[in-house]
């Protein structure tokens, strides 16, 4: 679903103006350590998956729905790498602004599920598994930014500090 019904709900009444919103992004990794990675509709831009969380709906679980209605991949949850804010405001196309608050999730394939990616819907044109050091062109801004932690926080695993990335007061941890 690329905009969920209570977005659509609240433009009704805010119009254009600056949204917050919650969103996830999922790391999945298959056991050669390949990506998961879409290209998306909106942009070509290659892309791992995200989403907008529905009210309610906990960030982990958002990120499986994500992962499972874009690439058809059974997905589970094995860590938390960041929480990140947005610090610009991204206009789309039809004048909405928005900002987003992103929960950065690890995932692994789930035992017994589906691990062949296939076109789940209409936000990608493509999907599949990728070499980390073959990644294809054009990748997302947002995806390059994340990727970014995700190596820092498996760096980090590696040497016994499983920490969640964060910033506070102007430091990031």
């Amino acid at each position: 679903m690329p905009t969920p019904e209570f977005v659509l709900e609240l433009r009704k009444k805010i119009g254009h103006d600056l949204l917050w919103l919650n969103g996830v992004t999922g790391c999945v990794l298959d056991e050669q350590g390949r990506i998961l990675l879409g290209r998306r509709s909106d942009t070509g831009e290659w892309a791992m998956v995200y989403g907008i969380n529905e009210p309610g709906e906990q960030p982990a679980d958002t990120v499986v729905r994500e992962i499972k209605e874009e690439t058809g991949v059974d997905a589970i949850v094995t860590d938390l790498v960041a929480v990140t804010s947005s610090d610009k405001v991204i206009t789309y196309a039809n004048g909405d602004n928005t900002m987003y608050m992103d929960h950065s999730f690890l995932c692994a394939l789930k035992p017994g599920g589906n691990s062949e990616p296939f076109v789940g819907d209409e936000e990608s044109l493509n999907v599949g598994w990728f070499d980390t050091n073959a990644l294809p062109e054009p990748l997302a801004a947002s995806t390059v930014e994340r990727l970014a932690l995700f190596r820092r926080y498996l760096e980090n695993k590696r040497r016994g500090d499983a920490h969640a990335l964060f910033q506070f007061d102007g430091v990031q941890y």
